[in-house]
């Protein structure tokens, strides 16, 4: 194994204020695999049931009360969006990224004449908002010192005509009316003097984080193009390289590489398409997010991961799509899994351990919108604490336990187990293997969520193994049995539901 410890969770206080105030290293991508990050020596996985997404912009939040919680239970990022506001509504009316108007915190003052559309003072793009960019710099601070890394996402797609009428950089909520666009043409080259204002605001930004080491930057939130009669995919992503140049030539000249992640632009239709190519092959994107959804279009395949918000578990499409991914030699990282994350309850929960262990035995990274944090309740409820945050919980642990970084997706090591399973698995350098069965019936399936039992066939090669189970639900392990490999050996599973994870790590190793 690597002389590396493997990086999963909090570093000590006194090496976060060293590493802070020198300015070491940024995140990085990780030198003895592309597919993961290097982060304070470390190799990482990101991990994490993350807030929806209004640490920083929304006043009323106490970020120092998630953040505590979630180096708790081991999450390693966190996301927040740094302008975006969205809309409330009645289906998810709590979301920390739904501030109420007076608790809104913009880049920008606001200092009037005038009112913006949700009623409060007009922004003076001029200024900037001192408070905004101390409450940025105190979450950094939180985050840095409890050893996790943020996802700070500078823009965002403004989705309807109702969102984009909230935004700081629409004409009609500026003094300098900056921003006379439709909202399908917001993240477009179009209208120069708003580039002009999107160009300085993200200057400012970098300026601002870029000394930080546990930032990596995201360009924008779902970008999409293809209505007709206004912008197409070419022009949001001829918009996105903009913005990509902007922050690299200013990180640069600050002499602070941070990577930048994101996803090239998807196309509005009857059924969005979200092609995956050249998010891949390009050079706007160091890390790949991906929110998997339906009509991902990737390697000349389609992958079907499940409608938003639907309680679909579609566990094929995630795992098939993961391993597509991994032939690449970007991270992956499903950024923003939302099949059931509006459904707060065991079941919904339950869909998203399930995707979770398939995309990180797959070689990806996870992130997971955990709708229980609200504005009053930071830390989730006590129903989301004994689920899904303690199980992410114990995929952090369980991934920080093996040298990951010297891993690669690997099932052939088992020939055969039970129907209505699906079988992830990462093998490593020193001859451990780790196999995750799902149950991949979908709520429909009158049956899905019954007891699974039977037995598998493992093809271990030569040499003798301790094979023990592992519960992604308690968090425990079963007493090791040793089986000879070289030959194909069959074991006998105990009755379970969901899910179990059988790990066999050669003797003496």
């Amino acid at each position: 194994m690597s002389g590396r410890r493997l990086l999963l969770w909090i570093v000590p206080l006194a090496l976060v204020t060293l590493s802070v105030a020198n300015a070491q290293v940024a995140i990085s991508i990780d030198p003895e695999s592309s597919k993961y990050l290097l982060f304070r020596g470390k190799p990482l996985v990101l991990i994490s049931a993350s807030e929806h997404y209004g640490s920083v912009i929304n006043r009323s939040f106490d970020y120092e009360k998630y953040l505590a919680d979630a180096a708790e239970h081991k999450m390693t990022m966190t996301r927040t969006f740094l302008l975006y506001r969205e809309l409330q509504s009645a289906r998810n009316p709590s979301s920390p990224c739904k501030p109420e108007s007076p608790d809104y915190i913009s880049p920008f003052l606001r200092t009037g004449p005038g009112k913006a559309k949700d009623g409060e003072p007009a922004y003076d793009l001029d200024q900037w908002n001192p408070e905004y960019f101390e409450r940025l710099h105190h979450f950094l601070d939180a985050a840095s010192k409890r050893g996790i890394v943020v996802e700070l996402t500078v823009f965002s797609n403004s989705y309807s005509p109702e969102t984009w009428a909230l935004n700081p950089l629409r004409a009609a909520n500026n003094l300098q009316h900056v921003g006379a666009v439709d909202w399908e043409e917001y993240i477009t080259l179009k209208d120069k003097e708003l580039v002009r204002r999107q160009t300085a605001y993200a200057r400012k930004i970098i300026v601002e984080t870029s000394q930080y080491d546990n930032v990596y930057y995201e360009i924008c939130n779902e970008p999409g193009g293809g209505i007709a009669g206004h912008a197409t995919p070419a022009d949001v992503d001829a918009w996105q390289e903009e913005m990509a140049k902007v922050m690299r030539e200013e990180m640069k000249r600050l002499h602070h590489p941070h990577l930048l992640s994101g996803q090239q632009a998807f196309t509005y239709g009857a059924k969005n398409a979200f092609p995956m190519d050249a998010t891949f092959a390009g050079k706007t994107f160091d890390i790949v997010n991906d929110h998997p959804l339906p009509n991902t279009l990737f390697d000349e395949q389609v992958f079907e991961m499940g409608n938003f918000m639907s309680k679909e578990l579609m566990l094929n499409g995630v795992g098939s799509f993961c391993r597509a991914a991994y032939s690449r030699p970007k991270p992956t990282v499903l950024d923003e899994d939302n099949t059931a994350s509006i459904y707060r309850d065991t079941t919904g929960w339950t869909i998203h351990r399930k995707r979770a262990w398939t995309a990180l035995m797959n070689g990806c990274h996870y992130d997971y919108i955990d709708f229980s944090i609200t504005v009053g309740s930071e830390s989730g409820t006590t129903a989301s604490q004994a689920g899904i945050r303690i199980w992410m919980q114990h995929v952090s642990e369980f991934m920080g336990s093996f040298n990951f970084v010297h891993s690669k997706p690997d099932t052939s090591w088992i020939s055969a187990y039970p129907e209505n399973l699906l079988a992830s698995g990462l093998s490593t350098a020193e001859h451990e293997y780790i196999v995750y069965l799902a149950d991949t019936r979908e709520l429909s399936d009158p049956h899905a969520g019954e007891s699974i039992g039977g037995s598998i066939t493992l093809g271990l090669p030569p040499g003798n193994y301790d094979v023990s189970l592992y519960s992604p639900t308690s968090g425990e392990s079963s007493p090791a049995i040793q089986i000879a490999g070289g030959t194909k050996s069959m074991m006998a599973l105990p009755d379970f539901k969901q899910d179990i994870v059988i790990r066999a790590k050669l003797r003496g190793n």
